[in-house]
């Protein structure tokens, strides 16, 4: 090989650590992050022009200076360099400006040939924009949740319920007139005490209705706070107000255009929703808040009450000509304590729809049932509901029995209780009539569990001896028929 044709590599590695330490604040500045040195003490030693850039901090204001100094001035909000020093570990951190910019910093310890920590190099990059962007990314989920939970909620509403149950006279004649009425678009008002299902006879006109596969809104005007009343019931222009969104919002009456909105609990508004409402009524109308023109809705109102609206009237408490204007067709839904043959009915689907969702097999005595209808229900059908779940997660056995019923109602005497008249003024044994009950709680037993051996086992008697109250019991009708 000949001479000079290579230099000894301890020659080379010197020539390129020149080389670096000649060009090393070029290589700094040319990187795309910003750059700041300290060191162990935390003193300043070098920031580069990307970091200057980011900042508006330049290097001679604080090259030198401690960066808990600059830290107490206000100028960062969070430093690395302590933190790093402490665990010899590196850091990630988001720090925030004077001038508004969050930078996204991560720092990493630099140790001499010793192994001592002798430097802490710490690289920004500008985040303001992408928090900003998801600032509005978290805006719009936000938004998107509550749309979402309002279709939710819609959804909810429209599949509750089928046709309403029932089986009394009364209660005939409601529907009755519902489908006579549901075909036009007259305005209903549905009168009638909390919880005797107001709302299921609302759901029911709409579904009968033109409208049947558009929007059902169900609004409780007694549940929405006064001051926020007009903009959720009619939306509100963008600014409209402190904490308004950006975008604006579009109300109740805008979001059911096309459907109907169903007005629980009207005579809770106040007296100047109630000029708001009318207009909607008078002329198809409604102006967001903030709005300069109204616009038009296309909107069936069906509106509930268990208020006395025409005394409310009389007291200054509700608009008189509100009040002719929901008047149009009014329906007035029975309490339950009226109409007690629409216990058992209502009481058996309740039990239908909470076995099955809580996948139990339980049935009802009969004599349970006729002391649920000698009950008064001040709570009405809601009452019975709530009764009926919290029998169906708290009972054990297959039968609930009267004695597992609440003590209000368990404590009606038999007397009380509608047992069929034949019963009750036949002059027949008694022997023969608790034959009777006792093969119609068998034969209900049977249907629950599936099988005479599995009865048998549960209430500890024979299986012949089911057999002998079922065939006996048959025997005896035979011989009366």
């Amino acid at each position: 090989m000949r001479a000079g044709s290579f230099f000894p590599v301890n020659v080379m590695a010197a020539r390129h650590s020149d080389i670096l330490a000649l060009h090393v604040e070029r290589i700094l500045d040319a990187l795309p992050d910003g750059v700041f040195i300290s060191d162990a003490a935390g003193v300043t030693l070098r920031v580069n022009r990307m970091y200057e850039q980011l900042t508006g901090l330049r290097q001679e204001h604080v090259q030198g200076r401690n960066v808990r100094d600059l830290l107490e001035e206000g100028i960062f909000d969070h430093i690395l360099n302590p933190e790093i020093v402490r665990t010899g570990k590196s850091v990630t951190h988001v720090q925030n400006l004077k001038n508004g910019k969050r930078l996204a910093l991560t720092g990493f310890p630099v140790y001499d040939s010793g192994g001592t920590l002798c430097l802490v190099v710490t690289l920004a990059r500008d985040i303001t924009l992408l928090t900003s962007l998801q600032d509005q990314v978290t805006e719009q989920c936000k938004l998107l949740d509550q749309i979402n939970d309002r279709l939710v909620y819609i959804t909810q509403e429209n599949n509750k319920g089928d046709e309403p149950t029932f089986a009394s006279p009364v209660m005939a004649d409601v529907v009755s007139l519902l489908h006579r009425v549901a075909g036009t678009d007259a305005t209903v008002l549905i009168l009638g005490e909390t919880g005797a299902g107001k709302d299921v006879f609302a759901r029911l006109t709409h579904s009968l209705s033109a409208r049947g596969e558009k929007l059902f809104l169900k609004v409780d005007c007694g549940g929405i706070a006064e001051a926020l009343t007009e903009s959720e019931m009619f939306g509100y222009m963008p600014g409209a107000f402190t904490g308004a969104s950006s975008k604006g919002k579009a109300g109740y009456f805008e979001m059911a255009d096309g459907g109907t909105i169903f007005l629980d609990e009207v005579g809770e508004l106040p007296l100047t929703m109630q000029t708001r409402l009318l207009r909607v009524l008078q002329d198809g109308e409604i102006m967001r808040v903030g709005g300069a023109s109204p616009r038009k809705v296309d909107v069936r109102v069906i509106a509930a009450t268990n208020r006395d609206l025409a005394q409310s009237v009389a007291e200054g408490a509700f608009r008189r000509d509100l009040y002719h204007r929901l008047n149009v067709v009014t329906v007035t839904i029975p309490p339950l304590r009226e109409r007690p043959e629409d216990v058992r009915v209502l009481a058996e689907r309740f039990l239908r729809q909470y076995t099955a969702k809580y996948h139990k097999s339980i049935a009802f005595m009969g004599v349970t049932l006729d002391m649920m209808a000698a009950y008064s229900w001040p709570g009405n059908v809601r009452e019975l509901q709530n009764l009926v779940h919290s029998l169906v997660i708290t009972h054990t056995g297959p039968l609930i029995a009267p004695r597992d019923l609440p003590a209000h109602l368990s404590g009606i005497s038999l007397s009380a209780a509608r047992y069929p008249e034949e019963i009750l003024t036949a002059r027949r044994p008694l022997k023969e009539i608790m034959a009777e009950l006792e093969r119609d709680f068998l034969l209900k037993a049977i249907e629950v569990h599936g099988s005479v051996q599995r009865v048998a086992a549960l209430f500890q008697i024979n299986r012949s001896t089911v057999f002998r109250k079922l065939q006996g019991a048959d025997r005896r009708s035979g011989q009366d028929a």
